[in-house]
């Protein structure tokens, strides 16, 4: 008789299964598709031979692998209690003591007596948007010190045709470069010690068969944490792969003290049958009722911003500053960002970090008079601050040169000139609330852009490392803040896509993508970035003609097709545009506000036609009406362009397809009545059509945009 014991949790899409046996943890029987339990899948799944050359009792995968008595894979924890004779404990066996749980979450308590350790295992899967949420807590039940070198946040199986793996990687002004690679039989590995979430690997994976846009299955996996990470995928010799990820740890850095704990960050897990879109949707939904929208500052319309960094960087004169604020008002601007440069002798990156009042020669009056002015026009006023760094030219650094993160007897390690301070010294801390709190108090200040321009070197504490304790004390600050100022918005930029992940996203209502306003450029940027945030926190921005970081030089509606797709912002100088770009610019932005509830409130697809075309689509909830950019990145060989096919619209719908906008195309005289139809009033093309054959494309130059809006007529009946 079949009487495995099993523990379900479902969503809509997805389930977890585990198997309940006696003296160890439960056991993975399945992560990925709800199947359907009426036909015996459960049996077959734990059907598992037994070969001559293993060892008696060969462990399964369980919930939480741990080294020493068979099992030969990456554990799920490691550490060991320091000992005079050396490590001691340093293998455990759990055993399961307890399972709670409700319709959608569970928590699984073990326990080993003789390691005397606890630990808790929380998943919960949230059914609108099929995302779970993993984490692990070790407790030391001992009367000695125990140290945890690892422990993973979520530990899971994949399928053995689980083999295609999409990654981000990057470096300063090219964050979340996608890379596609094949797993074989070596351990994939991503680590970051860097301090903050990093450019170059950011803490997310999806893996599935294909990694299609709209088709397969795929699995995806994000660690909310704004510090340090491992992600591992391991193939195991059954033919599965295990994946885990979870806070990197120092060497000492947890060591816990009789009844204390530790608990990961949470991981965020999904499975979507729908291809890399499907999956991205999911993550979508989950970030916008679970992140955005808290009771205490629920999320409104995104609105345009400009940022003054590269319009004046460091040199500030509030005359000047004032007329560049008219001429943001007139485009349509509703929030105006006062970046680097406002405070105390900051002419440069070398001086003033850690002295937050404005700067008496370029602001003799102080901040006020811009900002009234600033309010006066009918936008929101922003500033720009980078709280957790010090510059040696600083009086904070002159008066408190031990507040700084450091390894005593070692070289304090300098980035952009400047030290990070300690968080974690409830002086400092307190220090930064009060200062950054008065500017909030004394000023009509809505929004903080809140900067961090360096990775941890000599990031001790007390000759400890302090990677954790800093990552915590800068969450708990901001939460703090939060408290205190509950209308004011904060975004997290950290020399642009440094720190983004949804450990931050708790605390901030945008995240800036990238240093780079390159509109070709941040195509590939903003299409890693999506894949887990939705378009309303990504910060994009409408830069100068001549990009400040590539030499670039793109047309305004190029830069501007790009930018809409996320939280529009402009970084250029408006009053140097003339009076044709100006107007232009000024359309572009209404265009933004008319199609923004679609843009932050529908879904986004995102896809590649051949390698010369890029595609981004923003469809309503109810698939009525749908913004298309279709993004030529470089020539082809092509003679013509195929018409495009896209899904999320209604088959039984009469659709109004409409050029919003399309670029000149060299030496392309002739068009067709359709296309003349499409550049006017609008063609009316059924769902199916689109859906079926596509959205016929005009020609396009390289690195230009077509911007499509699909709008309902009528439903067929």
């Amino acid at each position: 008789m079949f009487d495995t014991k099993l523990v379900c949790l479902n969503g809509s899409n997805v389930c977890i299964a585990l198997e309940e046996s006696s003296g160890m943890p439960p056991v993975w029987r399945h992560f990925g598709a709800k199947p359907d339990d009426r036909a015996g899948v459960w049996r077959a799944a734990s059907a598992r031979p037994h070969p001559p050359t293993v060892l008696d009792g060969d462990p399964p995968f369980t919930v939480l692998p741990t080294h020493g008595f068979g099992w030969f894979h990456q554990p799920a924890l490691a550490g060991a209690r320091p000992g005079t004779d050396g490590d001691t404990d340093w293998a455990q066996q759990f055993r399961l003591d307890e399972v709670s749980r409700n319709d959608h979450g569970m928590l699984l308590k073990l326990s080993d007596a003789q390691a005397a350790l606890g630990v808790t295992l929380s998943y919960a899967i949230d059914p609108a948007s099929d995302v779970v949420t993993m984490w692990a807590e070790v407790e030391n039940r001992g009367e000695t010190p125990f140290r945890v070198d690892w422990l993973a946040a979520a530990s899971v199986p994949l399928p053995p045709d689980a083999d295609q793996l999409l990654g981000f990687f990057g470096r300063w002004t090219l964050e979340f470069q996608e890379t596609r690679e094949r797993l074989g039989v070596a351990t994939w590995r991503r680590d970051n010690r860097r301090g903050r979430t990093s450019h170059d690997s950011f803490p997310g994976v999806m893996i599935g068969s294909s990694l299609g846009d709209d088709e397969g299955q795929v699995y995806g996996a994000h660690l909310g944490w704004s510090g340090n990470h491992s992600i591992v995928i391991e193939p195991m010799l059954d033919g599965r792969r295990q994946l885990q990820l979870g806070e990197w740890l120092a060497p000492g850095e947890v060591v816990l003290g009789p009844g204390q704990r530790y608990r990961t960050p949470c991981a965020y897990l999904s499975y979507s049958a729908c291809g890399l879109n499907g999956l991205s949707a999911g993550f979508h939904r989950f970030v916008r009722a679970n992140m955005l929208n808290a009771p205490q500052q629920p999320m409104r319309p995104r609105p345009v911003m400009l940022n003054t960094w590269e319009a004046v960087y460091c040199e500030h004169d509030p005359a000047d500053l004032e007329e560049l604020a008219r001429a943001a008002a007139r485009l349509g601007v509703e929030r105006f960002v006062l970046d680097d440069g406002w405070f105390h002798r900051r002419n440069n990156d070398r001086a003033g970090l850690g002295d937050w009042w404005p700067d008496a020669d370029k602001y003799p009056r102080g901040l006020t008079p811009l900002i009234e002015r600033v309010r006066g026009l009918g936008m929101e006023f922003g500033l720009w601050m980078e709280p957790e760094m010090v510059n040696p030219d600083s009086e904070l650094y002159r008066a408190h040169p031990e507040w700084v993160l450091r390894l005593d007897g070692r070289p304090r390690v300098t980035g952009r000139n400047q030290l990070v301070l300690d968080l974690a010294e409830p002086e400092v801390a307190a220090h930064l609330f009060a200062q950054v709190g008065a500017l909030l108090h004394e000023h009509a200040i809505s929004y903080v852009k809140w900067d961090m321009n360096r990775d941890l070197a000599t990031a001790g504490h007390h000759g400890l490392a302090a990677y954790r304790r800093q990552t915590r004390a800068f969450y708990a600050l901001l939460d703090r803040l939060r408290r205190a100022f509950p209308s004011v918005e904060i975004e997290s930029c950290a020399s642009g896509g440094g720190r983004a992940d949804y450990g931050v996203l708790e605390y901030v209502q945008r995240i800036w993508t990238s240093d780079c306003n390159d509109a070709l450029t941040r195509i590939g940027i903003q299409r890693g970035f999506l894949r887990f945030f939705p378009p309303e926190v990504m910060g994009a921005h409408i830069g100068a003609e001549c990009s400040h970081t590539t030499g670039r030089r793109h047309t305004l509606a190029f830069r501007a097709a790009v930018a809409i797709f996320g939280h529009l912002g402009l970084e250029i100088d408006p009053r140097t545009l003339s009076v044709e770009e100006f107007d232009e610019a000024r359309r572009w932005i209404a265009l933004y506000k008319t199609w923004r509830p679609v843009l932050h409130g529908g879904t986004l697809r995102q896809g590649r036609a051949g390698s010369a075309l890029s595609w981004t689509q923003a469809v309503a909830d109810d698939g009525m009406s749908s913004l298309l950019a279709v993004y030529r990145l470089h020539e082809d060989d092509t003679r013509y362009a195929l018409p495009l096919r896209i899904d999320g619209l209604r088959r039984d719908v009469v659709y109004r397809v409409r050029f919003l906008h399309v670029p000149v195309a060299p030496h392309f005289v002739q068009q067709t009545d359709l296309f003349a139809a499409m550049a006017g009033e609008g063609a009316e093309l059924s769902g199916a059509t689109l859906l079926d054959i596509g959205v016929p494309l005009p020609p396009q130059p390289p690195e230009s945009c077509t911007l499509i809006a699909l709008e309902q007529v009528r439903q067929l009946a």
